[in-house]
Parts: C-alpha cells; structure tokens; sequence
C-alpha cells in the first residue's frame, strides 16, 4: 500500500515526487553556497568532482572567526536550523528552540553555521544533483564515509576563514561527524558535544539500516538508483516510506508509542475489520512526510556512510584514534534510546581523554530526545561554550 501524499490545494492527495531534493530553481530559503575547489578524493578510492556544499549561517564571525560555531544534522535533517517552513524549506528548523538571541546558541555573541552533509539532498551535492555531464548522478554517485564528508566541511570551514571552531556539536549522525573532526582535525575544534551517537556503527544498528535500504532498493520505482527523471508517483517513494516506518520505531521508546497511541484504532477505522490502529496512521504520516521532502537516493547513500562509520579504522583501534580528541567534550545518552543506547555512550565517553564526559538525558522519546528535549541540552552547550573561550 503506497504512503498516502500531501493534500493538494484541492484537498485530494498529491503523488510523493519522484525526488524530494532541493533543486536548482528552487527557493533558496536563506542557504548559501560552497563549491569545493577540486575533486574531492575519496576514503574508498576515486574522486568527487564538481561538488558544493549548501549551508545556513546565523550571528556574525569575529574578524578571527573565534566565535564559530558548526552544527552538524542527523539522517534526514538539513541546514535548516532554525526558522519557520516555508518557501525552500519544507519543514521548520529542528532546533529552533536553541538558536538565536539569548538562546543557548545565542546569535548575538556566537556565529552559528550549520552544513547538509556532503550526499544529502537539500543543496549539497547527492544522487539527485547534477553530474558534471549535466543528467542526475543517480546510480553513479560514489560510496562516501564520513570522513569525506568531514573533509568536505573543513574546506568550508577554510573558505569562512575559520581556524579553529569554538565548538562542534551534533546528534546520531551528526555526532558521528562531530567525533570526525575531533579526531581528525582537534587544533581546530575547541570543545565537542556529541549527542546519542557512537564511536563505530554497531551489528544492531547495520542491521536496521540494511532492512531499510533493502526496502529501497526493492521498490520497482528505484530503477536502479536512476529514478530522478521519472514524474510524480514515479519514484521509489514506497520503499522510501518503508525505510521511515521502520527507522522511526527505533527512534522512539515503547513505552512512549504505548502511552500516545496503545491498542487505540484510527479515527473513524476499524482495525478488527481490516483499518488501521492509530500508531499505523502516525507511521503512514511520517512515511509521506519523508517521501515529499527528502531523496531516496541520499537516504542509501547517508546510511551507508553511518554504516561504515569507525572512528578506529586505520587508527590503531578506537581507543588510540579518541586519545587524539584532546579537547573538552561532554557525550550525552538519552535513557530511553533503543537505537543507541547508553551503554554505546558510556563507552565513548569512558575512551575520551575529558574524563568527565557522559551526562545522561531523561526522556520518554527515545533517540529522538536529541531533538525534543533542548532544555536539558541547552545547559551542556552552556557548560561548553566556556570551555571553549579559553
């Protein structure tokens, strides 16, 4: 059964898009542009030409760019941190409640500037963009790591004129990211905050993502990865839909789905006659959210990188590769989280040279906490952003 679309201006379900990527011609909705110099050579071999990277930036650098903070998003976020939908952004920031004057990220004193991975689809360059040949890379875009996209962000950070960031922090796979430039460039990071991520992807959690991207993968409209041309309804929009059904149980706590949602049958449906429970609906809506906003193709490709992410990889092991993150760092766990658990943060924190590192969350939602429980983070940017003066 196919993810029910968005209601259209005469009320009847519009067809998901063959691609929800941004595309050129599209609003612009405050990003800004970075085209890198040259190919970017690749952990896994080969190079990436003619790639940029979208960005959003909030608050004004200092001349020495001392003020600089990068925030780096999650699986299917994007620059858009803070701000309302509208034209160019199909949905409203995911932090708005920690940016701006007088918030935590407090735009009056820091300079706030938040990236779409290098591979995703809303302005970096992904699947979706154009190659160099003019057509949508599609099946042809090269396998990533999150060291490429690491790579990618300093270049950015080079262009800004920013030495040395006053503060990295990120979230699942932002966090991953976040762990990236502490071990690969800690000169440049002055304090780390990384949020219900880990060192190295787990078994469990390549299996979750390997279930979604067979899903994907399976869907008749992938076409091989080579789908962007084909009109609305065209796409892979059912497997991409699976993939967010099944991601989204694991983002949330079932003690929580059993407190919203219980046994308790879709308004007006009746489950025992062949409708829906109400936690189906919410999976339906979250399923065509994704298909209306975001690229199947970058969905494989991020979840690929997550998979791949080892911060020991040629290191000498995990912990020989943290012992390099010189820098002050706090790990925050959500307690609830089912999909990273405690345990992998107790475990990163416990390997970091900061010795005072974990701080644990509270929170019935699960992974998603990250997001929804700002005012616990807010008091561990603040506990860094000192740190980060320094």
């Amino acid at each position: 059964m196919p993810a029910p679309g968005a209601p259209g201006t005469d009320g009847v379900a519009a067809p998901p898009p063959a691609s929800g990527a941004w595309r050129d011609g599209d609003p612009v909705g405050g990003r800004r542009w970075f085209a890198l110099p040259g190919p970017l050579a690749l952990e896994a071999g080969g190079f990436l030409p003619g790639a940029r990277l979208a960005y959003q930036t909030w608050g004004s650098p200092r001349p020495d760019g001392s003020n600089a903070v990068l925030v780096l998003h999650a699986l299917t976020g994007d620059s858009h941190l803070t701000g309302p939908a509208g034209p160019g952004h199909p949905t409203a920031g995911w932090w708005t409640e920690l940016v701006g004057p007088g918030r935590a990220l407090d735009t009056d004193r820091w300079f706030v500037v938040a990236p779409n991975v290098l591979g995703g689809c809303q302005g970096s360059t992904g699947p979706a963009s154009a190659a160099p040949d003019g057509r949508p890379w599609g099946s042809r875009f090269p396998f990533l790591t999150q060291r490429d996209q690491v790579a990618a962000e300093v270049l950015l950070a080079d262009v800004l004129g920013i030495d040395r960031w006053a503060l990295v922090v990120g979230g699942s796979m932002g966090g991953m990211r976040a762990l990236e430039w502490a071990v690969a460039h800690p000169g440049r990071v002055g304090a780390l905050l990384v949020l219900a991520s880990t060192a190295a992807a787990s078994a469990e959690q390549i299996a979750h993502a390997s279930a979604q991207l067979h899903a994907i993968r399976a869907d008749p409209g992938w076409h091989g990865g080579d789908y962007h041309h084909l009109p609305p309804g065209g796409g892979p929009h059912r497997g991409l839909g699976l993939a967010r059904r099944l991601a989204q149980i694991t983002y949330r706590s079932e003690p929580e789905l059993a407190a919203r949602f219980g046994r308790v049958p879709q308004s007006g449906e009746h489950p025992w006659r062949g409708g829906r429970f109400a936690v189906e609906s919410y999976l339906d809506h979250h399923a065509a959210k994704l298909a209306h906003r975001f690229d199947a193709g970058s969905y494989v490709v991020l979840n690929q990188a997550m998979n791949a992410h080892d911060l020991g990889r040629g290191r000498g092991g995990t912990a020989a590769a943290l012992r390099r993150a010189a820098v002050p760092a706090l790990v925050a766990a959500i307690d609830s989280d089912r999909l990273y658990p405690p345990t992998q943060q107790a475990e990163l924190a416990a390997l970091l040279p900061d010795a005072d590192a974990l701080r644990v969350l509270s929170s019935p939602y699960g992974h998603d906490g990250f997001l929804l429980e700002t005012g616990q983070v807010a008091p561990l940017l603040a506990e860094l952003l000192p740190a980060a003066r320094r």
